[in-house]
Order: structure tokens, then C-alpha cells, then sequence
């Protein structure tokens, strides 16, 4: 428990952009202050003279350039971390058909002869059906097949890497010396040209597999006379480049197994006319009534036939993952949830509908891939929503302000939408109305939204107000919902420092308030414990926002509940809970409300002043107020 908690210290600490408190530290992993300094003790005592966290009065911050000095270190294969020790055990049991002397294995390892009889026991819990553990004396032997092995391998190997993600670099390092980028290049580059998309995040999970498999099969050769190729495009490619790369050539069984694994994992057919005819008429047909629930939950039409095609066949392989139970993992997932939480949401409530409709289970991982897909539609037709409206005032001189204006419409036309130009000097600035204003004379008043340009226009200029326009948006969106989401709020659903053990509980304690309120009945908590259940509803550290995926509230409200002490929450930990419940009649403003709701509270120093300050209701309004308008 203790290695689990000082890796969400390092974690939380690499995302801190100042330095970090020890309360806020124990509170966010619910520990005691104490705790926090024996973790930091601990982890500077491991990491061999590199001093990974500093310590001050103002608290602990990582020092990014020891920390990776240390994984580096860690990478070029210095002492193991009993993690590492645990894989190192593993891979040596299966490279090994004779069996492993422990106490040589100990001495190798410069650990005690318990510790290796610890390990092996820890071993002996995670084997899955097919393998098991022979003995006689001191000598250990792995009993089993050669394809669970390997399973085994990949698996640990997945989770002896940092967050599970694989990397080119050390599957490499681990299973085959040297060409496996080069290999990498010529793959994808042969399954595009044989007619496939390649998901990148994918293909990195189905090398490791074929790794160990080269790594096998120069270990134990197959038989002298090379095994006829399947008939299949893809193991022919693989076949061929495993053995003009490594030398290697692999077995009949592999060739049938490494083809299925990269359908399933990274390679899905392109959408020309021999990619439609993968597609399954009953799969198609199911996406098509998702999406036209979808359209009539949140007002957001995906009926594009292109983008339903194309989903289609993606949903077309999640099948196949989930009859083995092979999720891919993504590591996009936790920043897409925070930085699109709009977008996750229509992904969760996407997987919900093919869960009921095809009895296929997700994971957070395999939702983020729903959202990569809905996001990348959604983002080709957002940009012209996006474009921030815009006045320029240029007092005339010659025809110098339509040149300007011309200028800034080629440079900028992409993202501003100019909708006035002001040729005086006595301008109404109160009466102006657009996002932001460019102008060449100084306004009587400082003003965020207003920028001073030269008059000719210049790439200086035109970066600075790109540079703007992200807070510029900010400001029109928090505009936007600031009205109606203190209008949301009631004091009568306001909950400071309740004694909370978990997401249910809190979900419950809140939900019970809004049917006293009128606002939802029993079955829109109901609804809210299982949208919990499809996938935790942590949208930020320290942020929780509960809610059912139907906008089935009788009235629009947000019942919330504020801690100093963290409640645990999914294996996470907030101190803000918002219970938000929708009418239909708000169905229109509920995308923007929740993108921005949850932005908010995404910057951590938003989230600390609500928590410290905000000690009774009017308090939290005060706060929140203050942080919409500034």
C-alpha cells in the first residue's frame, strides 16, 4: 500500500505547477501529514542520491530533472523496485524449462532467501487457468502452455511499465536488441497500404506480443522446415518483416494469433469499398439508434452516415476485445475526461447504449476511445463556432482602416469573426458588444477584452491575439452560464463537512435532499448511481460531479457538498461533490454548462479557494461569483 501511495505522491506532485502543501497532499490521499513525510523520506531514500522531491515551508514540489535521471536510471536496469523484482521473476520462470534454483535466484538478486520465497508466493496468486508452479527442493518450475506464458509475459510486463503504457523503446530493451522501430515503420506502413487504419496507441500493445514471440522463438526454435504462411494479407506482412528484420522465422500458430491480436487491438479496416464490406449490417443499425438517442438526450446530431460507418467497424472490433476481455488501454483517458468532459460524457452515455444493446461490457479506457471518435467528428464542425466575434477601431486616415481590417482577415480570419469596423476616435466602447475589440487607440479604460495593435497589422500582432483568445473564450463561456448556474444553486442543497464515506453515500445524502426539494424523484438517484457504476464521475482532482444520464429532473438544480476532508471516490478522492440534476426544458444549455462547470474546478487553486472559504452557502456563492468574473 505504501509503494501505491508514494507513486500517486510523485504523480500528483509532476502535475502541481507551484509547490504543494503536506495537508492538501494527506488530504488528497487521505493519509495524515505524517504519512506525507515518511512517503518523501522513503522515496528520496530509494532513488539513489537523486533528491526527487524538495521539501521547504511552503511545502513539496518533484524536482523533474532528478526524477528523470532516476527512471532512466530505473531503465538502464539498476536495482528493481519490488515491482520489478516480481516481473524479473516471472520472466526468468518462463525463459527457464528446467526450472530456477531459488537461493541462486536470491543471490543474483541481492535479496534474502525469504524475500524470493515472498515473491514467488505473490507469483503463485497471479497465475492465471493454465499455468501453475511445480517444485522439488529449491528448484521452481512454470507448468503450463506455451501461449498462457506468453499471455502472462505481456500482461506483467504491461503492468511493470509506468501507468501500464507500453513503450517502443522498452519492449525493445526487454525482448528483442536492436531494428523493432524500424519494424514498427514497415508495418504500419505495409497494413496502410494493404487497406487499414492503424491506431498508434494500439499497435505499441500488439509489438510487445510480437516481441515475445521473436524472443520465443529464437529461445526454443520450431522445427527446421519453415511452417507453411497462412492465407491471410496480414500474416503474410508479419511473416515477412519478423523475418527480414529479426532474422526469424515465426510458427503457424503464431502467424494465425498475431493477425487476430492486431485486428483486435490496432488495425481496423479503412472505409473505401473493400473496407464496407467489414461492416456488419446488425452493428451498423444498432450505432445508427445510439446516435438518434443521443441526437434527442443532448441536442447533438451524429447521424453523419461517414462518422456511423466508421464507428461502426471500430464497435466491430470492441467486440471482439470484449469476447476475449482484452481491453486496449489508452492513455488519453484521464486528460480526456478533464479536458472534454462534455465529450466523455456523450461517450459514456454512447457505451451505456451499446452495453444494453449488444451485452458488451466498457472500461474508462475503451470509453476514451468512444470519445476520441465523437470529439474528432464534433471538433470538424465546432470550428466555425468557435470563432470569436471581434470590432476593430481604426480612426480613419486615407483608407488605412479597411487595409487594416482586410489584414486581419487574412491573418486571423480562421479564428475572428470581425463584425464591426469603428473609423473615429469617439467611440462608445461600453456599447460594442463583440468578444474582443482591436483597436489602434487606447480605450479610456483598461479592458481584458480589448487589445492595442499597431496599425499595421503584423505577425507580432497577430500572435498576441491568438495568444488571447483562449482566455477570451473563457470569459464568453463562463458569461454565458453564469446566470442560470447561480440560479441552480439553493441553500437548502448546500452541505459543508458531512461525515461522507464514499461516492454512494455522498450521491444518496444529496439525492435524499433534492426529493425533499421536489427537484427529481428516487428513480433520477437511481440513475445517478449507475451512470457512477458505467464510470466514475471525477472529472478533475478533487471534483465529483454526480448526475444520471437522462435530463429527467422536474427542475434544474445542483445540490453540492463540500469537505475540508476528502471523500474517498472510486479510488480517487474529492472535497467537492455537485449532485447536478437537469430538466428537459434546460436540455439546450446543458453541454455548455457542464464543459464550463467542470473548468472551473479543473484549475486546482479554484478548488482550494471554495473549499477553504466557502463555509456556509452564501460564502460558496460569493466564491464562485468572484471566480466566474474574474
Amino acid at each position: 500500500m505504501n509503494q501505491e501511495r508514494e507513486q500517486q505522491l510523485v504523480e500528483r506532485l509532476g502535475r502541481a505547477e507551484a509547490w504543494t502543501t503536506s495537508s492538501s497532499l494527506a488530504d488528497a490521499l487521505g493519509v495524515t501529514r505524517r504519512s506525507i513525510r515518511n512517503y518523501v523520506a522513503s522515496i528520496n531514500r530509494h532513488s539513489r542520491n537523486h533528491e526527487i522531491i524538495e521539501s521547504s515551508p511552503r511545502g513539496y514540489r518533484l524536482n523533474a530533472a532528478a526524477y528523470a535521471v532516476y527512471r532512466e536510471s530505473l531503465s538502464a536496469g539498476e536495482a528493481a523496485t519490488p515491482r520489478q523484482r516480481l516481473y524479473d521473476l516471472v520472466r526468468t520462470l518462463v525463459d527457464s524449462d528446467d526450472g530456477v534454483d531459488l537461493y541462486e535466484l536470491a543471490g543474483e538478486l541481492a535479496v534474502s532467501d525469504s524475500t524470493v520465497e515472498s515473491d514467488l508466493g505473490r507469483v503463485r496468486r497471479i497465475l492465471p487457468e493454465g499455468l501453475g508452479l511445480s517444485r522439488s527442493g529449491s528448484i521452481v518450475a512454470l507448468a503450463g502452455g506455451e501461449r498462457a506464458k506468453r499471455r502472462l509475459l505481456s500482461r506483467m510486463f504491461h503492468d511493470e511499465t509506468e501507468h501500464g503504457v507500453v513503450g517502443l523503446e522498452a519492449i525493445q530493451r526487454e525482448f528483442v536488441p536492436d531494428h523493432l522501430s524500424e519494424f514498427k515503420t514497415d508495418l504500419v506502413s505495409a497494413l496502410r497500404e494493404a487497406g487499414y487504419y492503424v491506431n498508434d496507441f494500439g499497435i505499441d500493445s500488439a509489438l510487445l506480443h510480437i516481441a515475445i514471440a521473436v524472443d520465443r522463438t529464437r529461445k526454443a526454435p520450431v522445427a527446421e522446415e519453415a511452417e507453411a504462411v497462412p492465407d491471410d494479407p496480414v500474416a503474410r506482412i508479419i511473416a515477412g518483416l519478423t523475418a527480414q528484420h529479426f532474422d526469424v522465422a515465426l510458427s503457424g500458430d503464431d502467424l494465425e494469433y498475431l493477425p487476430s491480436l492486431l485486428a483486435v487491438h490496432a488495425i481496423t479496416p479503412l472505409l473505401n469499398d473493400a473496407g464496407r464490406s467489414y461492416l456488419d449490417p446488425k452493428i451498423v443499425a444498432v450505432v445508427r439508434s445510439v446516435i438518434e438517442d443521443v441526437g434527442r438526450e443532448y441536442l447533438i446530431d451524429l447521424s453523419d452516415d461517414e462518422f456511423i460507418n466508421r464507428f461502426a467497424l471500430h464497435v466491430r472490433s470492441l467486440l471482439r476485445r470484449a469476447s476475449q476481455r482484452a481491453y486496449s488501454r489508452n492513455p488519453l483517458a484521464g486528460s480526456i475526461k478533464t479536458s472534454y468532459p462534455m465529450t466523455y460524457e456523450l461517450s459514456v452515455y454512447v457505451a451505456r447504449g451499446l452495453q444494453k444493446r449488444l451485452g458488451v461490457t466498457f472500461n474508462d479506457d475503451e470509453i476514451a476511445y468512444i470519445a476520441l471518435h465523437i470529439g474528432a467528428y464534433l471538433s470538424e464542425r465546432a470550428q466555425a463556432e468557435e470563432r470569436v466575434t471581434c470590432t476593430i477601431v481604426c480612426p480613419t486616415y486615407y483608407d488605412l482602416q479597411t487595409t487594416l481590417r482586410d489584414r486581419v482577415q487574412v491573418m486571423l480570419g480562421d479564428v475572428l469573426d470581425v463584425k464591426m469596423l469603428i473609423a473615429r476616435t469617439d467611440v462608445d466602447w461600453d456599447r460594442l458588444g463583440t468578444d474582443l475589440v482591436l483597436t489602434t487607440i487606447e480605450p479610456p479604460v483598461p479592458s481584458p477584452s480589448a487589445l492595442v495593435i499597431k496599425p499595421f497589422f503584423s505577425p507580432a500582432d497577430a500572435d498576441r491575439v491568438r495568444g488571447a483568445l483562449p482566455r477570451i473564450r473563457t470569459t464568453r463561456r463562463r458569461r454565458a452560464i453564469k446566470e442560470n448556474l447561480l440560479a441552480y444553486f439553493d441553500e437548502s442543497l448546500f452541505v459543508r463537512d458531512a461525515p461522507l464515506t464514499g461516492a454512494d453515500d455522498t450521491i444518496r445524502m444529496l439525492g435524499d435532499r433534492m426529493v425533499a426539494a421536489g427537484a427529481i424523484t428516487s428513480q433520477y438517484v437511481a440513475g445517478a448511481l449507475e451512470r457512477e457504476r458505467l464510470s466514475s464521475t471525477v472529472f478533475a482532482d478533487g471534483l465529483a460531479v454526480p448526475h444520471a444520464l437522462e435530463m429527467s429532473a422536474r427542475r434544474t438544480v445542483i445540490a453540492v457538498a463540500i469537505n475540508g476532508s476528502s471523500i474517498p471516490w472510486g479510488g480517487k478522492r474529492v472535497n467537492v461533490a455537485a449532485f447536478v440534476a437537469f430538466s428537459s426544458d434546460s436540455r439546450s444549455d446543458f453541454q455548455t454548462f457542464f464543459d464550463q462547470f467542470i473548468a472551473v474546478f479543473s484549475d486546482g487553486s479554484n478548488l482550494r479557494r471554495i473549499v477553504e472559504q466557502a463555509t456556509s452557502f452564501q460564502a460558496f456563492i460569493a466564491e464562485l461569483t468572484a471566480i466566474l468574473d474574474s
